[in-house]
């Protein structure tokens, strides 16, 4: 398997449908969750629709990368995020996520050796491999925070 379709694969696992790495996915946590618990915080802790839409803020700028255009996303505004108020807001927060996921996915499978070394938007990035990676990695990090906050709200 070339290292791109591999990347997407992995990605797609901590997402959208595997289970291999942590026996679950953001879609099988998130899919059915009700929007006051999803918004419910724990202590001093984000809420699991924060964790979700921070995810997702990065899932989104790397796709206007991908797609030609200019990376815009800054760490500092990664939690920055109005409530959720509605079922209906967080449902099609959830269905947009979804989507974006896809894109990320189709986009990484479909990349050569030679753009996954490249630069990613800036040099001082690292490579798209680097960052595709990265994001793998940090997806789990919080969907680790989701699995332990739905947890705790039960």
């Amino acid at each position: 398997m070339k290292h791109a379709q591999a990347l997407a694969a992995r990605f797609r696992e901590v997402i959208l449908d595997g289970t291999w790495i942590a026996n679950t996915n953001f879609r099988d946590q998130l899919t059915g969750m009700d929007w006051e618990t999803a918004a419910r915080s724990v202590a001093h802790l984000n809420s699991i629709a924060v964790l979700a839409q921070h995810i997702h803020y990065y899932i989104a700028g790397i796709n206007t990368v991908f797609a030609g255009g200019k990376l815009e996303i800054s760490d500092k505004f990664s939690f920055d995020f109005a409530p959720v108020t509605s079922q209906q807001q967080w449902e099609t927060f959830l269905e947009k996520f979804w989507e974006d996921a896809h894109t990320f996915a189709f986009h990484v499978e479909q990349m050569s050796e030679v753009q996954l070394d490249a630069a990613f938007a800036d040099i001082k990035y690292g490579t798209f491999f680097r960052n595709i990676e990265g994001m793998i990695e940090h997806s789990y990090y919080h969907l680790g925070q989701v699995v332990l906050l739905k947890k705790m709200l039960a």
